[in-house]
């Protein structure tokens, strides 16, 4: 693993969605936030802003470009294409529950995922955004993103393997914080609301 030791990455989800509401998988399609999603966006601000952040980037999605805009930080924001959600590909739109009638063992985090990405390909895409962040000048990052990306990219930055996200639960509208224990790798701050 790389190291930079400084370092401080926000891992910011989204506000909460219609379909993050009712836990349908939301990859691809671009579901706006709802009222209380933007309160949620809103409400990071006063947070957010008593940081000085070298670097913000946000998913390209709508729905993490207006958390971003709406916590006070889109004026600075660039779009990095690597942040966008686990795409769920045949199983988008559907709910967890739904899918195990079909298939009862069925997990985002253990099984195939026909038409979309499957956890080494999300881990394989965290580690290669990681490795850019760690190549920048940036000590204080700010990420805006999605939960099963965000937690992927917090276990891949603590363990080098994405597994380790299926234990990390985040909330729409939480903060976490990655950086280092010493010399080591580390989730600093998990799930945090405003």
């Amino acid at each position: 693993m790389n190291s930079k030791v400084g370092v401080h990455i926000w891992l910011i989800r989204h506000g909460e969605t219609e379909w993050s509401k009712s836990g349908q998988h939301t990859g691809t399609t671009d579901v706006p936030l709802t009222d209380a999603g933007r309160e949620q966006a809103a409400a990071l601000a006063p947070i957010l802003s008593s940081q000085s952040f070298d670097l913000v980037l946000t998913s390209p999605m709508g729905r993490a470009i207006e958390t971003c805009r709406l916590a006070g930080l889109g004026d600075r924001a660039q779009v990095e294409p690597e942040l966008h959600e686990w795409n769920y590909g045949v199983y988008e739109g559907l709910k967890t529950p739904d899918i195990r009638k079909e298939i009862p063992d069925w997990s985002v985090w253990t099984s195939p995922i026909p038409e979309g990405e499957n956890l080494a390909d999300v881990g394989r895409r965290a580690q290669a955004l990681i490795d850019k962040l760690i190549a920048t000048n940036g000590a204080n990052i700010a990420l805006f993103s999605h939960a099963h990306f965000s937690r992927v990219f917090g276990a891949q930055w603590a363990t080098g393997s994405p597994s380790l996200g299926a234990h990390l639960a985040m909330d729409t509208a939480a903060m976490s914080v990655l950086g280092f224990e010493r010399d080591v790798r580390a989730i600093i701050k998990w799930n945090l609301l405003p």
